[in-house]
């Protein structure tokens, strides 16, 4: 009797391995190597005359290439057109990710009853009962008589009834569900999650079905599984929001057919996630009166402009090493940050505990927060209160200077929307030409910042 053949694969990168080892050797995770019982192995490949097996093939130049703009469909979203690079593109993979009871399931059923109505959408759940999803549907209020619904984890079964149905829009509910009769390990598993997503992204690309496949999170926050399921997918989004907020974010982080980092952002009501067409509303609070340690500042996320506060305390520290806590921002940036003001801005913190927050549970990962960061950080230490109607941007650097931050203009035109009449912005951003309803300041060094902000 032959000897069945193992190994050890990292369930973090999806390397193999000969023996099993503590560490993995590619991505450097610890305790994350499973054994592996492949049950097809790759037959031995006959050499050619070259000495290699295989066939020469025809290569072309770039130039020769056709190259036609990818047709797109809207799904009945725009927000989540938005984040797709401007709607789904025939043959694409999508992979769809996030914590449970976020919304993932509720935003596909809403976007397969759209595309039902004009094409054939099949929605294939494999952790619910046909049931269960007509009971959202119901709920949402959503029209059932068009989109097919198939409850089934076989991929070979799928595979048959897309062959034969031919959809032209088609949704795995979720892809850790689904397992190949051809493997022994169990759904979920590394080899049936690569197994089973290779072989539906073969199919997507041959027939021209777009396809959705939802996939569990860890605990981490990162998608579950193989590493590789990423790399062979073509859009990769995140669903972002607190279990307490209404409020969600669709995030690219991966695109072959857009911008990657764009975002769409959603508010759960009981029909269902709702387009929020004017984000940057929801993430202000506009006070009666001004209130010390805060500002507002305009980010982007994407291509699109947001207009975010930064709330700063500062107040004297119990302890004998100060805390610098920061919600939204990077912690260490912080701290590089409350050095600069130190050392350039006249503005000691020495011995206070510093807490920064983001108001709407906003992730800022640009630099242009910095002058943002110091001024509240001042304002709250001075007990000053800054104008309702100020806004502020820069990137700002370790010697004091104030550096320019991208799209300077965009930030301004959406700032004078929500009736801001006064920014401090770098001098690279300041328009030549003066934007009407808005006084624009421009400043090189963080000293005249401070000074303008007063």
């Amino acid at each position: 009797m032959a000897k069945v053949k193992t190994c050890y694969v990292c369930t973090d990168c999806g390397s193999d391995f000969p023996k099993w080892a503590g560490q993995c050797g590619d991505c450097g995770v610890w305790n994350t190597l499973i054994e592996f019982s492949p049950d097809r192995g790759m037959p031995a490949a006959r050499k050619g005359g070259s000495g290699y097996a295989g066939e020469s093939k025809t290569v072309t130049t770039m130039a020769e290439v056709s190259v036609e703009d990818a047709e797109r469909t809207p799904t009945g979203l725009l927000e989540l057109d938005r984040v797709l690079g401007g709607g789904l593109v025939n043959g694409s993979v999508v992979l769809i990710g996030g914590d449970p009871g976020i919304g993932k399931s509720t935003i596909l059923l809403q976007t397969m009853t759209f595309l039902g109505a004009s094409a054939t959408a099949l929605y294939i759940t494999g952790e619910e009962s046909l049931q269960q999803v007509a009971m959202r549907a119901r709920r949402l209020g959503l029209p059932q008589d068009k989109m097919k619904i198939m409850s089934e984890t076989v991929v070979e079964n799928i595979l048959a009834t897309a062959v034969k149905e031919r959809p032209a829009v088609m949704v795995i509910d979720s892809i850790q569900t689904v397992y190949s009769d051809a493997l022994s390990s169990a759904p979920g598993g590394v080899s049936q999650v690569r197994e089973c997503a290779a072989a539906l992204v073969r199919y997507a690309k041959q027939s021209g079905t777009a396809l959705f496949l939802v996939g569990h999170v860890t605990k981490e926050g990162a998608l579950a599984g193989p590493r590789v399921l990423e790399h062979m997918v073509d859009s990769v989004l995140y669903f972002e929001g607190e279990q307490d907020s209404r409020f969600r974010i669709i995030r690219a982080v991966k695109n072959r057919f857009g911008a990657v980092n764009e975002i769409g952002v959603f508010a759960m009501t009981d029909r269902g996630l709702k387009e929020v067409s004017n984000p940057s509303a929801i993430f202000l609070s506009r006070y009666e009166h001004p209130v010390p340690g805060s500002v507002v500042m305009v980010t982007r996320d994407g291509t699109r402009p947001l207009l975010v506060e930064v709330q700063a305390l500062v107040d004297d520290s119990q302890m004998g090493n100060p805390r610098r806590v920061a919600v939204g921002l990077d912690q260490n940036r912080l701290a590089m940050l409350l050095a600069v003001l130190n050392r350039h801005g006249g503005v000691a913190t020495m011995g206070m505990d510093v807490f920064l927050n983001v108001v709407g549970g906003v992730k800022v990962i640009e630099t242009g927060s910095d002058m943002a960061v110091l001024v509240a950080v001042m304002s709250s230490l001075r007990n000053l209160a800054l104008d309702n109607h100020l806004i502020v941007f820069g990137e700002v650097g370790l010697s004091g200077e104030i550096r320019p931050v991208p799209n300077g203009q965009e930030r301004l035109k959406e700032a004078v929307k929500h009736g801001f009449t006064r920014a401090v912005v770098p001098t690279a951003n300041a328009p030549k030409e003066a934007i009407k309803g808005m006084e624009v300041v421009g400043v090189s060094w963080l000293s005249e910042a401070l000074e303008a902000v007063i």
